[in-house]
């Protein structure tokens, strides 16, 4: 584990598992809901925009604008046409929203087929850095570029989350909705908020990170699970606690594939999610409900 090529490629991974869980904590905290559609916001925006550069000819910025528009878009129709309507029928219950929204995930994995195409796209670079090198260490552009995206995208979050009225008014309806709607919170315009940012946080993870890997149809099943995984590590008590566990996560996928190939590296997250799950279901930061 002393080489540092290897602990960089932990860090590239690892911010991009933190963005997912990132987008996946923003509606858990705003809606206490587990959204997990958000892979496939992140794969239908690098498709649409590696499918809107290399087809349409328009430029990448434009394609990327395309791609976040549409995420954002169908972030806020899983609010309002899947999860809002469920948990009204169910009278709030999180089971039968949690099927309907991976039902979702599913119905845009297909329909992105459908319309992008069953082969891998290739994205490019939406910040066009240069390779360099620090010290022994080759840092590729794309590399820079997700943990450049990831240290904007998170310190913003967590400024917003703390100093904006928004941000604080998200934090109250996702501790208690009854309560926030009593005091004349609009818990529903919160709600959209908390989605609406969801999915434009998926999508520029999901852009950035294609143009290292390329994209298809079917990236967003494994987006979902590691960047679930990710936030289960790190918890939902603070902002920046998706990145701590997209991290270590990175560390264990990198790590393990190295010492123990792909299969092992594998399983090796999966005992990582088990432990958690069995041990300290909370993750490393657990959240403190204010009531």
């Amino acid at each position: 584990m002393s080489d540092p090529q290897l602990w960089l490629a932990a860090a590239e991974i690892g911010c991009f598992f933190a963005l997912v869980a990132l987008s996946i904590y923003l509606v858990v905290v705003g809606a206490s809901f587990f959204n997990f559609a958000a892979g496939p916001y992140a794969m239908a925006a690098a498709v649409l925009t590696g499918y809107a550069t290399a087809h349409w000819g328009v430029p990448v910025l434009v394609g990327a604008a395309l791609g976040v528009a549409v995420a954002v878009g169908i972030s806020l129709l899983t609010e309002v046409v899947v999860v809002r309507p469920v948990q009204r029928r169910s009278g709030g219950a999180e089971l039968p929203a949690l099927v309907a929204v991976t039902a979702t995930l599913f119905a845009i994995q297909q329909l992105a087929g459908t319309i992008f195409g069953r082969t891998p796209v290739s994205v490019a670079a939406l910040i066009p850095l240069p390779d360099f090198r620090v010290g022994s260490v080759a840092v590729q552009g794309t590399t820079a570029a997700i943990v450049l995206v990831t240290a904007v995208v998170l310190s913003a979050t967590v400024l917003w989350l703390r100093l904006t009225a928004t941000g604080q008014l998200l934090r109250a309806v996702g501790d208690n909705h009854e309560a926030a709607r009593m005091i004349g919170v609009n818990v529903n315009r919160v709600r959209l908020w908390a989605f609406g940012l969801s999915g434009a946080i998926a999508a520029l993870a999901g852009i950035v990170f294609a143009a290292k890997s390329g994209a298809q149809f079917t990236s967003g099943l494994s987006w979902t699970l590691t960047g679930f995984i990710a936030l289960v590590v790190g918890g939902t008590g603070k902002p920046w606690a998706p990145l701590i566990g997209g991290l270590l996560l990175g560390c264990v996928q990198v790590f393990g594939a190295f010492y123990f190939g792909a299969t092992g590296s594998s399983i090796a997250i999966f005992l990582i999610a088990l432990v958690f799950f069995a041990f300290r279901p909370e993750g490393l930061f657990q959240r403190k409900v204010r009531v």
